[in-house]
């Protein structure tokens, strides 16, 4: 059967998702809401409100959609999943018990914990017992330490203070910052693990699952890994960190229980796993769960696979996982975000991009743009996302990088050290 899509979300990992769905010959319409000037290139950009559910249900009647795909995590989180499985429509993404895998870092924390599943040791405090949480950081005296918010803030609610003064700057901050208050009306310390990231994702119907891909991404702002943390600023897949004996511990340590500890409590995970992992001396160990794809990593794990990535999801969404086969070409990906100057803190939008149709043998992936008389304009932080490709992850980074030097506008930012890591391995 052909598959009318109605894809949900607006930035760079929802465009990818639009351009690997959009090549499938089962596809017949694809809509994105609320999409963004890259999607429309792959279907029909609608505006519809992803919070009300009825709404969309409506739309989906209203245009015969066979499966829905949720983008990004508040949707899920929110229960959008639950709600359009109770009228009978197939939904790509977890349900809001598996989603708080994501939604609640107290609650997948408590999750390893049941299952023996490898992490950072950690407390947890509620917002009224800050000061608690100041005295244990004090008693513990161990820099770096890692605080999070529980609750879901935009990639932006983890912190790394390497000092007591720092620390308490950081708490002082999310007991008062209104962007942070209510995700962090919960807190979590953990131990600072010693490492490299990477992520490895999964694809799961609840009952099988499959490994899709790992990559490692760059979440600071400032080159060598310095500055503020961002929801990311360019990754690179296959990640070299990721061995294949590192990956045969991620299944059967972390994938793996995971997937049967979920069947288990009641809330099978279908969907997209993210694992993302810090690998330590004694292995790789879970940093966080995500219950959907990360962003830019979706932009360089889509282009890999050479197996129609609609049937994937549809088989994913039917129980059929077992049954398929995902095949991936041998081509290392890279991607490098270009951001808005002053990002993640204050910018400007509405400046005009140039030089994007210059761009040869790499993909554009539209993360915050608009359109506006003809003109694709900025319109978020994180702009676009370049992706190239090559036989080996030196001559990828180096085809990336000569199609980004194309793009302009003004005060536009990118950092120039993306792969460098996975050039030491």
């Amino acid at each position: 059967m052909n598959y009318n899509v109605l894809l949900i979300g607006s930035g760079g990992r929802e465009h990818a998702l639009a351009w690997a769905i959009s090549r499938s010959p089962k596809l017949g319409k694809l809509y994105i809401a609320p999409g963004n000037p890259g999607t429309s290139e792959c279907g029909e950009n609608v505006e519809l409100d992803s919070s009300d559910f009825e709404a969309v249900w409506d739309f989906i009647q209203e245009k015969h959609i066979n499966l829905t795909v949720v983008g990004p995590e508040q949707p899920l989180v929110d229960g959008i999943a639950n709600f359009l499985e109770t009228k009978g429509h197939l939904v790509f993404g977890p349900k809001l018990q598996a989603a708080m895998l994501e939604g609640s870092k107290e609650f997948a924390k408590e999750f390893m914990e049941r299952q023996q599943i490898p992490t950072a040791a950690y407390r947890v405090f509620d917002q009224d017992n800050f000061d608690d949480a100041a005295s244990y950081i004090k008693e513990q005296n161990q820099y770096p330490v890692v605080l999070k918010a529980d609750g879901l803030a935009g990639g932006k609610g983890v912190f790394i203070p390497e000092s007591e003064a720092e620390a308490m700057e950081v708490l002082d901050e999310l007991k008062n910052s209104d962007s942070l208050k209510e995700a962090a009306s919960r807190l979590v310390i953990e131990e600072f693990m010693v490492g490299e990231e990477a992520s490895v994702f999964a694809i799961s119907d609840g009952e099988s699952w499959k490994v899709i891909g790992n990559a490692q991404d760059h979440k600071r702002i400032g080159e060598g890994d310095t500055g503020l943390n961002t929801g990311g600023m360019g990754a690179y897949s296959p990640a070299p960190v990721v061995t294949d004996e590192i990956l045969k511990q991620v299944e059967d340590e972390i994938i793996a229980p995971t997937i049967s500890g979920m069947k288990e409590e009641g809330n099978p995970y279908s969907g997209i796993l993210y694992c993302g992992l810090m690998i330590t001396a004694e292995g790789p160990k879970v940093v966080e769960y995500n219950c959907r794809f990360g962003d830019p990593e979706c932009q360089v794990i889509l282009p890999r696979m050479k197996s129609d990535v609609l049937e994937v999801i549809a088989a994913c969404t039917e129980g059929k996982l077992g049954e398929t086969d995902i095949q991936f070409d041998d081509e290392v990906r890279c991607t490098v975000v270009l951001a808005s100057g002053g990002y993640p803190e204050s910018y400007e939008k509405g400046k005009e991009i140039t030089g994007i149709e210059e761009v040869e043998n790499a993909i554009v992936f539209h993360a915050g743009t608009r359109e506006e008389n003809g003109k694709i304009l900025t319109n978020g932080g994180r702009v676009l996302n370049i992706v190239g490709s090559g036989s080996d992850l030196g001559s990828a980074i180096q085809n990336t990088y000569a199609q980004v030097k194309k793009i302009h506008f003004d005060k536009a930012y990118y950092r120039s050290d993306i792969g460098a890591k996975g050039l030491e391995h």
